[in-house]
């Protein structure tokens, strides 16, 4: 056999045990998925004590409990020895804010603080180069805490590998066929491009709904220079317009949309940065990941100065850095924050996400923090992690409000 026999033989040797290991772990993954969510294999939302119902709503538990009383509420599950232990899904929740909305009008944006007429659709890319900077994470508990207020949420995996997707339980490969992704919403062939709307699934968080990701999104990145160079895509077709374009047909329909960007500045990434209302850089506070934050926001700067140079404006209402996966008894991760601090002011998020195994396990069951049974973790751990997560949250929150106006 010649050298180059072997090689060619070694080559195909490669390909058929990385397909064969494709599908034994694509197995496995629906194996696992089915006995962590029987019998249907799809997630569920845990439900809420009366008092955290009350507590989200923003009244007493009494007054909950006797609006149940009284029949002006939703029926809660009755559970423990006597039936008297109360628990509401989010669903329930939402119902009862919308219920306090119509009969207290001027308490209305307290129970639900919606988006009013003439507030603009706040769409907030998450990005970095960076992996391991906790985008993802960042973006499902971003989507979970707004969902958990009362917003409607629409979450955009624009990210290959679609993390995204599979912490609200979908598996890519299986559950994602072809033109099911925001590829098929801004694809360039005419006779395959289908709505927004068509590609929008619903998930079993109340309040958030998802365009899924795949690996079909390369297929945008591999076409848009074939398009460029026919001189396709004019105006509002053009690649970086697409998204905001597809975004706009659902604008009625949500409050915020959270675009997770892919870890890397292609056409995708371009398009959710020039469709963004925001901007947030997740960076984890070492010297690697800012070295690499700095390379990803000069390639940003260059190109954007490209995309606005063809006539696209660019205006965030807001660009914040999110500190994320931070040891405070960590000296050289301190003095990492103290410095972007000192470059960048506020525009550094004054909360930060410590870093905390609290997260770490709710990732290994896709889960963020919010849908953690009490006992999955220590309590003393996991009221941390969320008194850390919900003010890092609770400021982005801030921030939208202020951009709507809202004091």
């Amino acid at each position: 056999m010649t050298a180059a026999v072997a090689i060619r033989a070694d080559s195909e040797a490669s390909i058929a045990k990385i397909t064969r290991h494709s599908h034994l772990l694509a197995a496995q993954l629906q194996a696992l998925r089915s006995q962590l969510y029987p019998p249907e294999a799809q997630k569920t939302l845990k439900t809420f004590t009366s008092r955290e119902a009350a507590a989200m709503v923003g009244i007493a538990e009494s007054t909950l409990r006797q609006m149940s009383l009284d029949g002006e509420s939703v029926v809660p599950e009755l559970h423990g020895k006597d039936n008297r232990r109360r628990a509401y899904t989010l669903g329930q929740i939402n119902e009862i804010r919308e219920h306090l909305a119509k009969k207290r009008p001027k308490d209305a944006i307290d129970f639900l603080p919606r988006r009013r007429s003439g507030e603009k659709l706040q769409i907030v890319a998450i990005a970095n180069f960076k992996g391991g900077s906790a985008k993802t994470t960042t973006t499902v508990h971003l989507a979970h805490f707004l969902a958990l207020q009362g917003l409607r949420v629409l979450a955009i995996d624009l990210d290959p590998q679609a993390s995204l997707s599979t912490m609200f339980g979908f598996q890519p490969e299986l559950d994602v066929d072809e033109n099911q992704t925001v590829y098929g919403a801004i694809r360039y062939d005419e006779d395959l491009r289908v709505s927004l709307r068509d590609v929008i699934r619903k998930t079993y968080f109340d309040g958030v709904d998802l365009v899924p990701g795949n690996l079909e999104l390369m297929e945008y990145e591999h076409e848009t220079p074939q398009a460029i160079a026919r001189g396709d895509g004019r105006g509002e077709a053009m690649f970086f317009r697409r998204l905001r374009s597809v975004i706009g047909t659902v604008e009625d329909d949500y409050d915020v949309v959270l675009i997770d960007a892919p870890p890397q500045l292609g056409y995708l990434t371009l398009g959710a940065l020039f469709a963004a209302t925001a901007l947030l850089v997740t960076v984890h506070p070492a010297m690697l990941d800012v070295s690499s934050m700095n390379q990803f926001l000069k390639m940003t700067s260059d190109i954007l100065h490209v995309i606005q140079d063809a006539g696209g404006e660019l205006q965030h209402d807001f660009v914040r850095y999110v500190l994320t996966r931070h040891n405070p008894h960590d000296v050289p991760q301190v003095n990492i924050v103290a410095l972007l601090r000192s470059l960048f002011g506020e525009d550094v998020l004054a909360p930060v996400v410590v870093e905390t195994t609290a997260i770490a396990n709710a990732g290994l069951e896709k889960k963020s923090l919010y849908e953690m049974a009490r006992g999955a973790v220590g309590r003393d751990t996991l009221s941390r992690a969320i008194e850390s997560v919900d003010a890092v949250n609770q400021e982005i929150l801030n921030h939208l409000k202020h951009v709507w106006g809202r004091t």
